[in-house]
């Protein structure tokens, strides 16, 4: 570690975010290692640190022969000014060495927001920003993550995007990366090879035509890059790789606990839920390997709380028989076992028994809209009466704390929409207060929670356009108008962010000068509230000649060249187009295990659609 750093963390706010060395941390000795990934994180330490993704990935990259994996986060400004008045670049956790000695240096992108920190970190390390700029075949730029899925707003950073699942792609490329090396390839010479790798998608190689309305005209495949780049997935999850230990962190962090994945996908097909069509087809864990995954974790890390991960974890179709597998040991052990994702309709008073046996907490459930009419236009599939026997379920178990979260700007809505979001919230009160075994004098807390629809691409509503800001905002106050009692606690994300967040969403190349303009004025941390500016961002619009209403609020022909087009996630555009006119009809389509909606996953051949089929 460089002697400066130690002076500067007893100036910053928790040095524990860039120290290194805490336990489960990996460190090998650089004689004996032939490729260097650092593995960045957009964000700072606490939010990083507590990405799944991220604690598999780094493991299974460290169990390759000659291959070190080294953390990066985001340093805070406080860090991040000590850095730069001192000439200290940005470095990796286990060693300390400049993130600029790394050969390839990969980005997850989990929020649009995040892209200015890329480049952030890019310049903190002294890697020029560009790809065409980076000559060598070392810092090779690379990134994956669900954003990936419309990696365009990126393609002048970024020199290889990784589409889908990452514990068999990453390794691929990380051994032609090696193969490359010890040739002294060129830089063009690996990327042409590394295009044939399936789920390896290199913006270089692809030119991109707009024509005169400012539409994409074409986008053209060179030097025999494939016409579509199709996403990597893991079709048996027992055999997917799972780490036996995390990282565990000197601070506290937002999900300081062991995760345990027990499923990916969605059976539900909600029509803004973009990880829920990314996923696709779901692929289940069996109980028997969920349980040792997750006594080895407690083991090796010592935490006594287990989150069981999942897009709906309540959908798991093994999920009492796994409950009751973990309750064999974790009683005993004062182990809590959380499910963060639970659905309206399927949550029952066995269930509750035993997710309450050991430690008891809040329950988060997404209703996402007021009325039955547009829970039905976004096939959310959830009653009023449901959402309803499950409030007043939990209440007669013990809990008197429920937290419900909404969308605002979602298409068709009305502001009679919005209004129903309080009177939904109201009624969940009087379940409550309706329960005749509640204790006297014990209160209910209701918080509604609601985020502004952002279109994304690879959902049905990619064509929607977002409400303008100032929609929102007026949707938001008459939200908070409509509560009237104080056991409800009702708050909303920033419209502006969210603008930005739908911009970037259903970008296009356009927006690579864009960005690095907003880089030059200051954007960073765009995510925080503190330090997001609108001001800026339109600042770097203006002086690009870009106009980012004509991606967040212009709704889109049917017919259009989409930019994320020649990416292929399995679901396809019929598909999406058919659900979004069904959506105009605020008809329902049923979910994966009651009928087979041919979305088009049934090519990766697993899963449960194609089971069902």
């Amino acid at each position: 570690m460089n002697p400066q750093l130690e002076k500067i963390w007893m100036k910053v706010q928790k040095p524990g975010r860039y120290t290194g060395g805490e336990l489960n941390s990996v460190v090998k000795d650089k004689s004996g290692v032939d490729v260097r990934f650092a593995f960045c994180f957009p964000d700072i330490y606490e939010v990083g640190m507590s990405h799944l993704g991220m604690k598999i990935l780094y493991s299974l990259l460290n169990k390759m022969e000659g291959v070190w994996c080294e953390r990066v986060f985001a340093p805070w400004t406080d860090m991040e000014a000590m850095m730069r008045e001192a000439g200290i670049p940005l470095y990796g956790l286990e060693s300390g060495d400049p993130v600029s000695d790394f050969d390839i240096i990969g980005f997850t992108l989990q929020y649009e927001l995040s892209y200015s920190n890329v480049l952030n970190m890019l310049e903190l390390s002294g890697i020029p920003l560009l790809a065409r700029d980076r000559r060598g075949l070392s810092q090779l730029v690379v990134a994956g993550g669900p954003c990936a899925c419309n990696p365009e707003p990126l393609a002048d950073f970024v020199d290889i995007f990784f589409i889908g699942e990452g514990e068999e792609v990453d390794c691929e490329l990380v051994e032609l990366y090696r193969r490359h090396k010890s040739r002294n390839s060129s830089k063009e010479e690996f990327l042409r090879e590394a295009a044939q790798i399936p789920g390896v998608y290199v913006p270089s190689l692809y030119q991109v035509e707009y024509g005169e309305d400012g539409l994409i005209s074409g986008v053209h495949p060179l030097e025999g890059a494939p016409a579509k780049v199709t996403k990597r997935l893991m079709l048996d999850m027992d055999r997917s790789y799972f780490p036996e230990s995390f990282v565990v962190p000197y601070i506290e962090i937002v999900h300081n606990r062991a995760v345990a994945e027990v499923f990916r996908g969605c059976i539900r097909g909600c029509r803004f839920c973009q990880a829920g069509f990314l996923y696709r087809p779901v692929r289940e864990k069996s109980p028997q390997v969920v349980d040792r995954q997750c006594r080895a974790l407690c083991e090796s890390t010592g935490y006594d709380e287990i989150s069981l991960s999942s897009l709906s974890t309540s959908d798991y179709s093994q999920l009492n028989p796994l409950l009751d597998q973990l309750l064999t040991w974790t009683k005993e052990e004062k182990t809590g076992v959380s499910l963060p994702s639970l659905r309206v309709d399927n949550f029952s008073t066995e269930l509750m028994d035993k997710i309450s046996s050991v430690r008891r907490s809040g329950l988060t459930f997404a209703p996402e809209a007021g009325t039955q009419r547009l829970r039905d236009v976004i096939n959310k599939n959830v009653t009023e009466e449901e959402l309803l026997k499950t409030a007043a379920t939990a209440f007669a178990g013990g809990w008197n704390s429920i937290k419900l979260y909404f969308m605002i700007g979602l298409p068709t809505e009305t502001m009679e929409d919005v209004a129903g979001i309080a009177q939904l919230g109201q009624k969940v009160v009087d379940a409550f207060y309706a329960n005749p075994g509640r204790k006297k004098g014990k209160g209910v807390s209701v918080t509604l929670s609601a985020s502004a629809f952002v279109p994304k691409a690879f959902t049905p509503f990619q064509w929607e356009p977002q409400d303008s800001i100032e929609m929102l905002r007026a949707k938001q106050k008459h939200l908070v108008a409509s509560v009237t009692t104080k056991k409800i606690d009702c708050n909303y994300h920033d419209a502006d962010t969210s603008f930005m967040e739908a911009v970037f969403a259903r970008g296009d190349r356009r927006l690579g000068p864009v960005l690095l303009k907003a880089h030059q004025l200051g954007c960073k941390f765009d995510g925080w509230n503190d330090y997001f500016s609108l001001k800026r961002w339109l600042a770097a619009f203006d002086a690009c000649g870009v106009s980012p209403e004509f991606y967040a609020n212009r709704r889109r022909d049917f017919g259009e060249i989409l930019p994320w087009d020649h990416i292929d996630y399995g679901v396809t555009k019929d598909f999406f187009r058919q659900e979004c006119q069904r959506a105009y009809q605020a008809a329902v389509t049923p979910n994966c295990r009651e009928k087979c909606s041919a979305c088009g996953a049934a090519c990766f051949h697993g899963g449960i659609c194609y089971e069902n089929r």
